[in-house]
């Protein structure tokens, strides 16, 4: 796996938490979701991902969407 599949998976996974939490507990759990998709916005704008920067420091190798950030950063 790789930093951009590793991004794309946690962002659809906060996604999909934050439906089942408002689901279940409380529709303010959509604030969740919506600052995912505020996140993956100004990622796609700006090339700038702070859990593409945890991900390579982890690491995992750098991909086509996120290739600058490294564990260097």
């Amino acid at each position: 796996m790789n930093v951009d599949r590793a991004v794309f998976a946690f962002a659809g996974t906060m996604v999909l938490l934050s439906l089942a939490l408002a689901w279940l507990a409380s529709p303010y759990w959509l604030f969740l979701a919506a600052f995912a998709g505020l996140n993956m916005m100004q990622a796609a704008l700006t090339g700038f991902c702070p859990a593409a920067i945890v991900f390579a420091k982890l690491g995992l190798k750098a991909g086509a969407a996120f290739p600058c950030q490294t564990a260097d950063r």
